[in-house]
């Protein structure tokens, strides 16, 4: 079942790149007493992903934060090193980065797809999200693949 507008998120547990290196972090820890903007990307480095949608996010961080958001988070099925590397390519310091390397949040919130024309396995679907303490807000779900429109910074801002 696909999370809605009114559901709590499940527990789970991500991976996050710090200073002193990998480091696991769980659903409550991230959303728990706070407001966060989560968008999550089909692949870190791939064309849409890097290109549109993330940087949208980076330009609009301070924006965003104005809106009364205590935390950015971006999830995505890649490991914790690839978001590590991604993050720190494109500067996106004011982004938390939580790796969903085995999809398991991913598939608890019916977010996953694996399209045959892409083959590299199960991914995420893009959306963002607006969590207040826990609980979905708002949803924006991308209807198309390789399109970065309805879960982009610039209508997450817009709803805020």
């Amino acid at each position: 079942m696909t999370i809605t507008v009114g559901d709590r998120l499940p527990e789970a547990t991500f991976m996050t790149m710090t200073d002193e290196g990998p480091k696991k972090i769980i659903t409550s820890e991230v959303f728990a007493g706070q407001k966060v903007v989560l968008f999550a990307v089909p692949g870190a480095f791939t064309p849409t992903c890097h290109a549109k949608h993330l940087p949208g996010f980076i330009h609009l961080a301070d924006e965003i934060k104005a809106k009364g958001v205590d935390r950015i988070a971006c999830v995505a099925v890649n490991d914790v090193f690839v978001l590590g590397a991604w993050a720190k390519q494109l500067g996106a310091g004011d982004i938390q980065f939580l790796s969903d390397g085995r999809g398991i949040f991913t598939r608890a919130i019916g977010m996953e797809t694996d399209p045959p024309e892409r083959p590299y396995g199960p991914r995420s679907e893009r959306y963002a999200m607006i969590v207040e303490d826990g609980t979905v807000t708002a949803l924006f779900v991308e209807p198309k693949p390789g399109q970065a429109i309805e879960s982009s910074a610039d209508n997450v801002l817009a709803a805020l």
